[in-house]
């Protein structure tokens, strides 16, 4: 898996060309909610006194997600506002705020911020989200702020996003060893996804107990 980004440190990362020229710089990102993807960028101009440029980013024209910049090929990669505006609109709803409920009716949290595969997939793979007692048991003021896995979520809106429950069981503080909960929340997903080899006996099989560990 790519390295991965939390959705509010591209605000004013870098739009840099194969050349080397810097063209812009992130504004915002798009989110197409129930799809999982980032569906593009809106920019801003370069440097302090800067404001916001009349042109967008699509996604399909991004090169490479990267830990420093995002990677176009020129400056032909940039679109009218449109591009990216109107399909914003055509996802609905935003994901940032929503309470997030497990498919077993469990309320878990609120999402504060989105988990994006870097390299040039633009998979949202997690969110972090503001852990509720029933995820990370404590009084409110000491609750920690997780990271969780997308799974296939279910459904998205300005109000909730509801995911499976598993996603529960795999818990992680921090975004390191974030990278670690989602290959395995995947890897239980493929072996469920697969069912039981021919012959093969149904087994009940203890579920893990969620992750815990120091505040971030």
């Amino acid at each position: 898996m790519s390295g991965l980004t939390a959705a509010r440190d591209l605000a004013k990362r870098p739009v840099v060309t194969l050349d080397g020229e810097a063209v812009a710089q992130i504004k915002d990102t798009v989110f197409d909610g129930p799809a999982g993807r980032i569906v593009g960028f809106t920019l801003s101009g370069r440097g302090l006194l800067a404001g916001p440029l009349r042109q967008s980013l699509p996604w399909e024209a991004v090169h490479s997600l990267g830990g420093h910049a995002v990677m176009i090929r020129g400056r032909e990669a940039l679109a009218e506002p449109a591009a990216v505006v109107a399909r914003k609109e055509a996802a609905g709803g935003h994901v940032l705020g929503a309470r997030v409920l497990t498919d077993a009716g469990a309320e878990i949290g609120t999402v504060l911020d989105i988990v994006v595969e870097g390299g040039t997939s633009g998979r949202v793979v997690g969110f972090r989200i503001a852990a509720s007692e029933s995820l990370v048991p404590g009084s409110r003021r000491r609750r920690r702020k997780v990271y969780v896995p997308r799974g296939e979520t279910l459904a998205v809106s300005g109000t909730a996003l509801v995911v499976p429950a598993g996603v529960t069981h795999f818990v992680a503080d921090d975004l390191p060893s974030f990278v670690g909960q989602i290959d395995a929340f995947r890897a239980r997903a493929g072996r469920e996804g697969a069912g039981p080899a021919p012959g093969a006996r149904a087994v009940p099989v203890e579920a893990d107990a969620p992750k815990e560990g120091p505040t971030p």
